[in-house]
């Protein structure tokens, strides 16, 4: 039981909140370079093809760790695993923010992919602090919190980038990175119990890589996942090359998803999971329409207020994933989860660049459609594989 001095006002456990606030920093440092890595990689001289293999070797690098992290989470603890990643963020952004080559830089931004293997550590932390929060609840809570960080990123990184080139942001990125593990050094050791384990119904929960129910939901969230991300890969470019946007606007419609998505994310987080990952996906498909079919600055503004359907899709299948396991597999079932969502960024980058090339319009339009048949997937599966348990 969470102790009642380490409550603070709303029932907020006071190492969520801690939590919270270093991924707030985390999320601003991330902010400021995020939205701007492929016209990053295109002042090395970086093909289309070349930009998108280098995002698809993040994809490879997110889906080795994240199985291993999840396992070691589950039996060396969260906490270590996590400063760890904290430390070689800091790292990656000091390499990419002096880096005066390609690989040098590549190295530096593979790095920074490396840091996802916190993901399932921080997830299981996350879920073990709750308290009476559902899963979800806490998830959007600290998800919302690195969305809060992220709003003012990306237009502070568009005037950072105009005014002093686009190579400085990465030095400001690596200071918030600093802060924010000085932050989460301050929380305690994860030694809670999982209160909401012992009011669920005892169901038979079998290990995620033994559970049908739990690797079908996997399958479906690969495939989703792959088509929600393959149109924000190369969109600051096509902003940027084909509808003539500046560096400053593009940072604004960054910071419009960012506010968006916080507001929705505190907003949305108690809702059913199954619901929850629906609405994500219409929202990107939203998202890629006005990309499609926009000709305006307050076109562009509104499809980039709904990108947040992303992050929502994401969390809910994660506290989806949560109801299907036992308590001494959290970490690993997070792990696969992760790993779903790595395989995807594998080949979104890859597709987003060789449709960029052949034509930059379809990379919306060849979206759309996917994800039209995705939703319909989700749908089927979910109303089969629906769960009685408690969320």
């Amino acid at each position: 039981m969470e102790n009642k001095s380490n409550m603070l006002p709303f029932n907020i456990p006071r190492n969520l909140l801690l939590i919270a606030a270093a991924m707030f920093l985390w999320g601003l440092g991330e902010g400021l370079f995020i939205f701007f890595l492929p016209l990053t990689l295109q002042r090395f001289d970086a093909s289309t093809v070349l930009i998108g293999g280098i995002l698809s070797m993040i994809g490879v690098v997110m889906t080795l760790v994240q199985i291993p992290s999840g396992y070691l989470s589950d039996r060396l603890g969260t906490r270590p695993l996590i400063l760890v990643g904290m430390l070689l963020g800091i790292a990656s952004a000091l390499v990419m923010a002096f880096a005066q080559g390609l690989p040098l830089f590549a190295g530096g931004l593979l790095g920074i992919g490396l840091t996802s293997f916190i993901n399932p550590p921080l997830n299981s932390f996350v879920t073990s602090l709750r308290g009476k929060w559902t899963v979800q609840r806490a998830m959007t809570f600290i998800g919302a919190a690195a969305t809060i960080g992220g709003i003012l990123g990306p237009m502070l990184g568009g005037r950072i980038a105009d005014a002093y080139g686009i190579e400085v942001i990465f030095r400001f990125s690596a200071g918030l990175y600093v802060a924010s593990m000085l932050v989460f050094l301050f929380t305690r050791k994860s030694a809670e119990v999982d209160e909401l384990m012992t009011e669920e119904p005892k169901t038979q929960k079998l290990n995620p890589l033994k559970n049908m129910r739990f690797m079908g939901l996997l399958a479906i969230l690969i495939v989703t996942i792959l088509f929600l991300s393959v149109p924000q890969q190369l969109t600051s470019m096509y902003l940027h090359n084909i509808q003539h946007l500046s560096t400053q606007q593009i940072g604004v419609l960054g910071t419009v998803s960012g506010v968006v998505t916080a507001l929705m994310m505190l907003v949305l987080g108690n809702l059913n999971p199954s619901l929850g990952m629906f609405i994500g996906q219409f929202m990107i498909a939203g998202f890629v329409f006005l990309m499609w079919r926009g000709e305006n600055l307050p076109a562009f503004i509104t499809g980039y207020a709904l990108i947040g359907g992303y992050r929502l899709y994401r969390v809910m299948a994660m506290a989806y994933s949560r109801s299907l396991v036992d308590q001494n597999n959290v970490g690993l079932a997070y792990g696969l989860v992760d790993t779903g969502n790595a395989l995807a960024m594998i080949a979104a980058p890859l597709l987003a660049g060789v449709l960029y090339d052949f034509q930059p319009v379809m990379v919306y339009t060849v979206s759309l459609g996917a994800l039209i048949i995705t939703m319909a997937l989700n749908y089927l599966f979910l109303r089969k594989k629906r769960v009685n348990s408690r969320f």
